[in-house]
C-alpha cells in the first residue's frame, strides 16, 4: 500500500444511511494507514462531534442530516469538507456547495472513488481542488443533467464558477 495524504488523518463522516457510512469507512481505511473515522447518522450527533473533536476532513451528506448547516459550521472552524449526495444531486446544489466552501461535491454513485476526491480536498487549494473535481465528474454530471447542464445560468440563474462551463 503506497502512502496517502489521508494516512494518520482524522475524518468525520455524516450520513443518515448507516450502510453508506460503512462503505465510506471500508473505502477509506482500505486505502489509508492509520486513518481514524468517526461516524454520525444525525445532525445532533454530528454537531456534538464537530464541537468536541478536531478533524482533518469532514464528509457530509446533504439530506437527512442538514448537510449544508453542518458545512457552514465546518467552514467557520476552518475545516475542509466535501459534500456527498444522491437525492439532492443538482446543478443548484453543486453551486451552493461551492459557494458555501465545500471542497468537492460527489454523487453517491461514485462512492467507490471517494479516496482520490478526499486526497484532492486536502492536497489542493480551493480553486485547484474544485477544478480537479469538476474535470473528474464532468461526464457524470453530463449524463445526469444533460449535455448543456453547465450552461444552465440562462434557465435557472445558477452561475457556475469561471472555467466550469463549456463556453
Amino acid at each position: 500500500m503506497s502512502g496517502s495524504i489521508l494516512d494518520q488523518r482524522k475524518i468525520l463522516a455524516v450520513d443518515d444511511e448507516k450502510d453508506v457510512l460503512d462503505v465510506l469507512e471500508e473505502e477509506i481505511t482500505s486505502s489509508c494507514v492509520g486513518c481514524a473515522i468517526d461516524k454520525a447518522t444525525s445532525y445532533a450527533e454530528a454537531l456534538k462531534l464537530l464541537q468536541s473533536g478536531a478533524y482533518d476532513l469532514i464528509i457530509l451528506d446533504i439530506m437527512g442530516v442538514r448537510g449544508f448547516d453542518l458545512l457552514d459550521i465546518a467552514v467557520k472552524k476552518n475545516l475542509r469538507a466535501v459534500m456527498l449526495t444522491a437525492h439532492a444531486l443538482s446543478p443548484e446544489n453543486l453551486k451552493r456547495a461551492y459557494d458555501t466552501g465545500a471542497r468537492a461535491y460527489l454523487p453517491k454513485e461514485r462512492l467507490k472513488d471517494i479516496v482520490p476526491f478526499l486526497e484532492d480536498a486536502l492536497k489542493y487549494d480551493f480553486e485547484s481542488g474544485w477544478k480537479r473535481s469538476y474535470e473528474a465528474l464532468r461526464d457524470t454530471f453530463t449524463t445526469l443533467w444533460g449535455r448543456d447542464w453547465d450552461k444552465l445560468e440562462k434557465v435557472t440563474g445558477v452561475k457556475l464558477p469561471p472555467g466550469w462551463s463549456g463556453n
